[in-house]
C-alpha cells in the first residue's frame, strides 16, 4: 500500500529545493548570455542599415532583418524574464551559506 500524502509532501519539499537551485543557475546563465544577444542584435542592426542603405528590399537586407528581429526578441525576453526574476525575489529573505567550519572528529567506540 502506497501512502499517497506522504509522498507528495515529499516530493513538493524536494521540488521547491529543486527549483530554486535551477532558478539561481537560469539566473546566473541569462546574465551571461544577455550581452551576445544585445552585441548580436546591435551586429545585424548594423548590417540590415549597410545592406539597406547599399541594396534597398534585397535578399541580404531582409535576412538581417530577420536575425536583427530574432536577437531583439532573444534579448527583451531574457531581460524580462530578469526583471520578473529581480522583482519576485525583492519580497524574500536573503539566505546565505551556513559559515563552514571544521566538524570534530568523531571516534567510533570499540
Amino acid at each position: 500500500m502506497v501512502m499517497k500524502g506522504a509522498e507528495r509532501g515529499t516530493w513538493a519539499r524536494m521540488a521547491q529545493k529543486t527549483d530554486h537551485v535551477e532558478s539561481v543557475r537560469a539566473v546566473r546563465q541569462l546574465r551571461r548570455i544577455r550581452p551576445v544577444y544585445a552585441g548580436g542584435a546591435a551586429l545585424w542592426a548594423a548590417s540590415a542599415a549597410w545592406t539597406g542603405w547599399d541594396d534597398p528590399g534585397s535578399r541580404q537586407m531582409w535576412v538581417s532583418v530577420l536575425f536583427l528581429v530574432v536577437f531583439a526578441g532573444l534579448l527583451s525576453v531574457t531581460s524580462l524574464w530578469l526583471w520578473r526574476q529581480q522583482t519576485a525575489g525583492e519580497g524574500r529573505s536573503v539566505h546565505h551559506a551556513a559559515p563552514r567550519r571544521t566538524a570534530a572528529r568523531r571516534h567510533a567506540n570499540a
